[in-house]
């Protein structure tokens, strides 16, 4: 784990997995103190996660996304690109960028066919980051991703859930629906001390909208 003086935090581990690939499970570790931000409240109970009717809008070709924007939270940020490390865990936004979220590029881009994955982080050492506000999303918000073909893919969120991190839905997230969708990823919950980690994820579910010419 990596320290600043101290006293540090940590942000849960997320569990992943890639479909027709070994499941991996990433960690991200982010530096805290002991007055640390407050855990994410859990979401209010809604439809089923990941299981809204299939989408009837078309899916876009991949284009790499530029830009995230949440509205309903206030979330407006560049999106960049994440991959494996070394070990094969999923790469997260590094802790010095931890106002912004990154794409998973080894998966679906948003707007294409299949579970577009964005991950942030929930706080840092000095209060809220990213995607603090993430569980306070509810059906029916929208997301944007600007992409870099000049389109913005605008999606509507299905549904919001808080797991365990023993309990990730693998195949919810990363399956393939069928149909352009997004997942976007933080950590939430309990704040273990004894472990210095979240107990939980917090994981919004959507799929596209429509989508918008933008140049």
């Amino acid at each position: 784990m990596e320290r600043h003086g101290r006293r540090s935090r940590a942000l849960a581990a997320l569990a992943v997995g890639l479909t027709g690939l070994v499941a991996a499970a990433f960690l991200a570790v982010q530096n805290h103190t002991a007055t640390a931000a407050p855990p994410m409240p859990a979401p209010s109970a809604s439809a089923t996660p990941g299981t809204a009717a299939p989408a009837t809008t078309p899916a876009l070709p991949r284009s790499a996304p530029i830009r995230l924007e949440i509205p309903s939270i206030d979330v407006r940020t560049p999106l960049m690109t994440l991959a494996k490390n070394a070990d094969q865990t999923v790469e997260t936004p590094p802790l010095g960028r931890a106002q912004e979220a990154g794409w998973y590029r080894l998966g679906p881009a948003p707007g294409s066919r299949g579970a577009a994955v964005l991950i942030g982080h929930v706080d840092t050492a000095t209060g809220p980051a990213v995607f603090y506000r993430l569980g306070d999303l509810r059906p029916g918000d929208t997301a944007r991703v600007l992409r870099a073909d000049g389109r913005t893919a605008v999606f509507r969120i299905d549904s919001v859930e808080r797991v365990g991190k023993d309990d990730f839905p693998t195949q919810r997230v990363y399956g393939d629906p069928g149909y352009a969708a997004i997942r976007l990823i933080t950590c939430g919950g309990r704040f273990d001390r004894g472990s210095g980690h979240y107990v939980d994820n917090v994981i919004a579910y959507g799929h596209l909208l429509r989508s918008e010419t933008t140049r």
